[in-house]
């Protein structure tokens, strides 16, 4: 198992032209957020921004508007109805934080897997469906990043939460080979696992990130690299280095009793920035 390193991190990331525009850095979809989970919409939303993704819509049930407009007010909305959306104009889509498991939020995966076609980072309430309804991901013709953490690990693979944590590597590696995808598995230490059976450990991070929508911010941060153009297996990469290493920045102010997941987003500039330098 590979460590990753700030140098290889520095690759991934390409730098900007004078002459573009907002629509060169990708226009990617956030399918989050229900009632009473709207925050993780808004911080996957803002945490896309920060990570420089060009134009950044959320697609969620139309009573929640006001939240989005008020909480991030660079994004724009779509209802939750996806039958009349041209998904294949977006650069990537991410589901799940926040969704919930009813039979729309079913309906809505199931659409996604079946209809589109470009990087589709799943998370959360996504993977917790897949894993009850039983979806076959290779019927997908998009390229696919999971990110569960051990918990929804196991229940993607009808495994005990235990058996994950002792086997994180191996667990990494069977998730990326049983679906087809790049994994991610969140936790210290967190694992890139590719389906040609590369594997990598990620160095960044802290403790205080042990906390309610630090998750949804590194949807944010996949989607928004996924958006700019990178390989499933770069955005993996270079996304759990940046979210990690904008915990630790945040931690030099905060502390780790005091880090909310709100922190690591506005330290996401900073840690890009730290990588590029």
């Amino acid at each position: 198992m590979e460590v990753l390193t700030e140098n290889q991190v520095k690759q991934l990331l390409r730098p900007r032209a004078r002459n573009t525009h907002k629509g060169t850095y990708g226009r990617i979809l956030i399918v989050a957020g229900s009632p009473g989970m709207a925050g993780a919409a808004v911080l996957s939303a803002r945490s896309a921004l920060r990570s420089g993704a060009g134009l950044v819509r959320v697609s969620i049930e139309e009573p929640l508007f006001p939240v989005i407009h008020v909480g991030v007010v660079e994004a724009t909305c779509i209802s939750r109805s996806l039958s009349n959306e041209s998904l294949d104009t977006y650069d990537a889509i991410a589901v799940g934080p926040g969704l919930g498991t009813d039979a729309a939020a079913i309906e809505t995966v199931d659409y996604l897997l079946s209809n589109y076609s470009g990087t589709l980072i799943l998370d959360a309430d996504a993977l917790n469906i897949i894993a009850h309804e039983g979806f076959k991901l290779s019927d997908s013709t998009s390229a696919k990043i999971l990110t569960p953490h051990e918990g929804e690990a196991a229940r993607l693979l009808a495994a005990d939460v235990g058996s994950v944590q002792r086997n994180r590597e191996g667990t990494a590696k069977e998730l990326a080979a049983r679906f087809d995808a790049v994994a991610i598995l969140k936790g210290h230490g967190t694992i890139v696992a590719l389906p040609t059976g590369s594997v990598f450990e990620n160095p960044t991070g802290n403790p205080g990130m042990a906390t309610a929508g630090s998750g949804d911010v590194l949807t944010g941060v996949v989607t928004a690299l996924a958006g700019q153009g990178l390989s499933p297996a770069n955005v993996a990469k270079a996304g759990v280095y940046i979210h990690g290493l904008a915990g630790d920045l945040a931690k030099q102010e905060k502390g780790e009793y005091g880090l909310i997941a709100g922190d690591i987003t506005e330290a996401i500039p900073a840690a890009i920035k730290k990588v590029q330098r």
